[in-house]
């Protein structure tokens, strides 16, 4: 079955991404740690590699690549630059450079991973976003890009925020964005040239104090679902803070989300023009 590929439809400098890592950190920051593990493990990151991480943000997915190969072997990018500059203090050392994912400010074979951690359905050109990621790594390494489950409903948050969405206005979510779908980062590799493919599933969790804990990061306008709170009338808003928490329990509580992903190896007998 050939899987369509979306646009990204957006690129991560504009104002989807214009809060600050604070903003992030609450929103979506706190399920970065066990996405980051799993995606690095899936990857097969480990010590003497020279590893870049596209799309940083503020630098979740950068601090587990230090961890495991530390800060001289790591690079990191990001159109954002209130990220660049976080993702840079939190990993001192790091080379962490403002730019974006389909124009990487690499030579050719420059590492030998990269990876992208919820990223690709957020770049203008998803299929060149991985030939570029395919160019600066080497014959023989690996590139690894993981999105959430937005088709299934597998990122829990974002499908509760989504179905309350529904309730006060008419709205699409998410749809369209690459990567949301079973199947599609490996056909984003395909399209870019890749052959070696292993893809599937990762697991990631956040525990909320309370309600409360669960609806304030929407306020941050952070991303496609901040932005699309922040456009309703301050009634619809309510109505969508009402929808959301009829469908939480009381107090404390967590929230499971999976993301889809792919990893494949560059050909170990690639040969690059020039």
């Amino acid at each position: 079955m050939t899987v369509p590929i979306p646009s990204g439809r957006v690129n991560r400098s504009s104002p989807l991404f214009s809060g600050s890592a604070e903003a992030y950190d609450r929103f979506m920051g706190r399920y970065t740690p066990e996405l980051a593990r799993g995606l690095a493990d899936a990857a097969g990151v480990g010590p003497g590699q020279r590893v870049l991480d596209v799309g940083c943000g503020p630098g979740g997915l950068t601090g587990e690549l230090v961890g495991r190969v530390g800060a001289d072997h790591v690079a990191a990018l990001d159109p954002a630059p209130q990220f660049v500059a976080a993702c840079r203090d939190r990993n001192p050392g790091v080379d962490v450079r403002t730019g974006v994912a389909e124009c990487l400010p690499w030579v050719d074979g420059s590492f030998d991973a990269a990876l992208s951690c919820l990223v690709i359905g957020f770049v203008d050109d998803p299929v060149l976003a991985v030939r570029e990621m395919f160019r600066v790594t080497r014959p023989g390494g690996t590139i690894a890009a993981c999105m959430w489950d937005l088709a299934e409903g597998g990122m829990t948050m974002l499908r509760t925020f989504w179905s309350a969405m529904g309730t006060a206005v008419t709205t699409n979510g998410d749809a369209g964005r690459a990567g949301r779908s079973r199947g599609e980062i490996a056909a984003i590799f395909r399209a870019a040239g890749l052959r070696e493919i292993t893809d599937g599933s990762l697991q990631s969790h956040a525990t909320y104090t309370g309600f409360d804990d669960f609806w304030q990061p929407f306020s941050g306008g952070i991303g496609p679902a901040g932005q699309a709170l922040a456009a309703l009338t301050p009634s619809r808003r309510a109505a969508v803070r009402s929808a959301c928490r009829a469908a939480l329990p009381d107090g404390p509580f967590t929230l499971p989300a999976r993301a889809w992903y792919a990893v494949a190896r560059v050909p170990a007998s690639l040969r690059r023009a020039g």
